[in-house]
């Protein structure tokens, strides 16, 4: 069997899981009753404006409601949740889902698998996206001797093939020297899978899709090794549909992302209130929920297809074919940005990052954050509210000085640079900041606490 054949052969495994594991066709008409499948990732939290949030305010069936009041139909939504997008994508390419939320790398496993199958998708819109890749994240358990990516040679590292965090780990060893395939022991795993994987010892890194890094970083479970935002190439995640539904069900289609923009208004207005209900919804640290869908959160929520985030879609698409998970991809015949223009008409949102990166400081019973110009700034309130006993400390943010990616304060990497203090996700930034700025030193969370007050 050549490698090409067995790739492909890997990427109809992966996506046959649960193809046939529930019956009737989607998108269906009986009488006068019209039901829309919805497959989401209720924990993979970048799509929470498609899914999970969306679904917890009920927009979605608020906008069929009105449709249906006008039409005299009876509109129902059937809400499937999955780990990963690769079996949403199997239940679309069945008639089984009509409308899905997925990573950059699934979405184009989608365009491809709905074209051999003969049921063509389209990306339709964008959940969130981070402009320079800072949604994936390579961690190890806290106590490994693992300091950079290059460590990583001959290591066992988990991962979910064919996911957005599997093309970021390839990209990154690629960067660094070590080749994906040979150059580690790469193990296929659910990303839960993976993170138990990682915390009995049987793996040495994972690389996974928001939000598994940040959570087991704030639960004490891993590190940071690799920051995706080093490779400085957009990722995203998105909504796609099939495209026997979108010309069928226009309308349908229309109220759906008129309901996701109402929903990421949402999010960006009440950012606090929309990390607590997804939290509530899924089991996870609000806390983590937060850093990456903040106000200044790693994910920015805006439903525009952006070119930016097709232009990359395109770079991605070499990197599957490489490894023969996808051939022949359209990216221009698979993004249709009409039904959103129709859709959402709308103010259009400011771009990531226009405003620079904050720290945030969220404390025990408060529904708001206080946002501060520097990490130090930042600490000495730490401090401040230590000492002062009235209040405690529910989670503190702090952007990356190298990437400007948003990880947790005490989890962070300090460097004191003269008066300044700098906050790194990795130890590799912080390495190499000090080796750029004579009398930098890392310090612990601690002392930088204490020199910040």
């Amino acid at each position: 069997m050549t490698r090409t054949t067995g790739r492909l052969l890997l990427a109809v495994a992966l996506l046959a899981p649960l193809a046939t594991a529930c019956g009737g066709a989607a998108g269906a008409d009986d009488g006068n009753t019209v039901t829309v499948t919805v497959g989401y990732q209720s924990k993979t939290i970048n799509t929470v404006t498609a899914g999970t949030l969306l679904r917890s305010l009920g927009y979605f069936e608020e906008e069929l409601a009105a449709r249906g009041k006008k039409d005299g139909k009876t509109y129902k939504v059937k809400w499937q949740d999955y780990a990963t997008g690769a079996p949403i994508t199997a239940q679309m390419t069945t008639g089984k889902i009509d409308i899905g939320s997925m990573g950059d790398f699934p979405l184009l496993i989608n365009a491809a698998r709905g074209k051999q199958l003969r049921q063509p998708t389209r990306l339709v819109s964008v959940t969130g996206y981070n402009l320079r890749g800072g949604l994936n994240t390579v961690v190890t358990k806290p106590g490994s001797e693992l300091r950079t990516l290059a460590d990583l040679r001959g290591k066992k590292v988990s991962t979910s093939i064919g996911s957005a965090a599997d093309g970021t780990l390839i990209r990154a060893l690629t960067k660094a020297g070590i080749d994906p395939e040979k150059g580690v022991r790469k193990l296929n795993q659910q990303p839960s899978v993976g993170a138990s994987a990682l915390a009995g010892g049987s793996v040495d890194a994972l690389s996974q899709f928001v939000a598994w890094p940040g959570q087991l970083a704030y639960e004490g479970k891993a590190k940071a090794l690799y920051d995706g935002a080093d490779l400085n190439l957009p990722t995203f995640h998105g909504v796609t549909v099939r495209e026997e539904f979108a010309e069928k069900r226009s309308g349908v289609l229309d109220d759906f992302l008129a309901a996701q923009r109402r929903a990421t208004d949402y999010l960006r207005e009440r950012p606090v209130a929309a990390a607590e209900s997804v939290a509530k919804e899924t089991g996870l640290p609000a806390e983590a929920v937060y850093l990456y869908n903040g106000a200044h959160g790693i994910a920015t929520f805006d439903p525009a297809l952006r070119p930016e985030l097709i232009a990359a879609l395109k770079k991605d698409v070499p990197i599957l074919e490489d490894a023969g998970l996808v051939r022949d991809v359209d990216v221009d015949a698979f993004v249709d940005p009409k039904p959103l223009a129709r859709a959402a008409q709308a103010p259009a949102y400011p771009k990531a990052g226009a405003g620079g990166a904050k720290s945030e400081l969220w404390l025990k019973g408060r529904d708001d954050t206080r946002t501060y110009d520097t990490p130090k700034k930042l600490l000495a309130a730490v401090a401040t509210v230590a000492a002062a006993k009235k209040s405690e400390v529910r989670a503190a943010y702090v952007p990356d000085a190298l990437t400007g990616t948003l990880w947790f304060a005490d989890r962070a990497v300090w460097v004191a640079d003269g008066s300044e203090l700098r906050a790194f996700v990795t130890p590799g930034h912080a390495k190499t900041y000090v080796g750029q700025h004579a009398g930098a030193r890392v310090v612990g969370y601690a002392d930088a606490v204490e020199l910040a007050s």
